[in-house]
């Protein structure tokens, strides 16, 4: 029996307030190919990686009609009512690093009574080691999800590892491709993401945010377009900027296990998603995004044999300051059990600074999760 006809999804008109937009550089992949492309492409990364982490790609071979038809299917998913979504949710599994599924709004308090308005669903990589059961209406899709999910890695995050290659001065590049294959066993996923508009009222006792700075734990996040203005990042004068939904791009923040692989020399972006401006303060916001992080079984360290790290001296990490050699397995469960666990709720001042207990912040012994106000 054939699944229900989705709808196609409409998106939202842009925000006509007068924001303080980040001036990002986009890269276009429509040069990889060409003589020459690569290295100009690494160019323009070059800057964007050491000193803010984000940027924008465009012509990078997934059709606009191919996202949309996610978003639709996420608009699907949390239109199910709270009962059925719930089948797909098990807080001690949340609460022990396994992140996949379905995860309610309200898990957390941020603040002075007001609790989170996000809701969560990842499905993770299609690589034989996830098996789950999921809502009717993404099994009715499921192959058209995994093609998609597929599309991702192949048509933007093997390219974005080449050119980090390049950066890095390998010997080969697709050294980092093989550490980040998509049949081998990983924790890359596709994310629906649903933030519940909230009142002035509410959102002023929380600094006007749905979440305070921080930053991801991977290799690399794709967030497609979607034009609800909310997403902002810490700039390299320690600036907060709007970043612009741009048509046909997605939009590219570098993280964690990046920053440890090159000793720093790639920045962990530090962003935080805002209340909407006023014209779109009424409007839930739905996000697509594709979290990609290295195969499970690689460790962690400083990349040995590039020469650029080599002449910079970036042969440490966070980790191995700890005599830590984490893989990706362990740092994922790690950061995600301190991330996930029932914690008590910030203390937020009248400037909007979040601030916890430091045993709420706990990663490993020495190794704090960093708040940015």
């Amino acid at each position: 029996m054939p699944g229900r006809i989705i709808e196609r999804y409409e998106h939202v008109p842009v925000t006509k307030a007068d924001l303080d937009w980040a001036d990002l550089v986009t890269l276009d992949l429509s040069l990889y190919d060409q003589p020459g492309g690569k290295e100009e492409l690494v160019k323009q990364l070059d800057h964007a990686v050491r000193n803010v982490g984000f940027f924008y790609v465009k012509n990078f071979n997934i059709s606009q009609e191919e996202v949309d038809r996610q978003f639709a299917l996420g608009r699907e998913f949390y239109s199910l009512p709270l009962g059925e979504k719930l089948k797909y949710y098990n807080q001690h599994d949340l609460e022990s690093g396994e992140y996949n599924g379905y995860r309610p709004a309200g898990h957390r308090v941020l603040g002075n009574g007001v609790k989170d308005n996000v809701q969560v669903y990842n499905i993770p990589k299609f690589d034989g080691y996830h098996g789950r059961k999921q809502p009717l209406v993404l099994a009715d899709n499921i192959k058209e999800i995994e093609a998609f999910s597929r599309k991702c890695h192949e048509e933007v995050v093997v390219k974005l590892l080449r050119l980090f290659a390049l950066l890095l001065e390998l010997p080969d590049e697709d050294q980092l491709v093989r550490d980040h294959q998509y049949d081998v066993k990983g924790e890359d996923h596709l994310r629906y993401m649903h933030y519940a508009a909230r009142s002035p009222e509410e959102n002023a006792k929380v600094g006007d945010l749905y979440g305070p700075g921080h930053t991801d734990l991977g290799t690399v996040t794709l967030l497609f377009r979607q034009p609800v203005a909310a997403l902002q990042i810490l700039n390299s004068a320690g600036e907060w900027k709007w970043v612009r939904p741009q048509d046909g791009t997605i939009t590219i923040n570098t993280c964690d296990a990046l920053t440890a692989l090159t000793g720093g020399l790639i920045k962990s972006s530090v962003h935080r998603v805002h209340a909407p401006p006023a014209d779109q303060a009424h409007v839930d916001r739905l996000g697509v995004l594709y979290f990609a992080r290295p195969n499970n079984h690689v460790v962690l360290d400083p990349i040995a044999n590039s020469p650029l790290l080599n002449r910079l001296g970036l042969t440490t990490n966070a980790f191995t300051e700890l005599d830590q050699h984490l893989t990706t397995e362990q740092w994922v469960k790690v950061r995600q059990t301190q991330q996930q666990r029932p914690k008590v709720s910030a203390k937020i001042d009248e400037a909007g600074k979040y601030s916890y207990e430091k045993k709420d912040l706990e990663i490993l012994p020495g190794l704090h999760a960093v708040i940015h106000n």
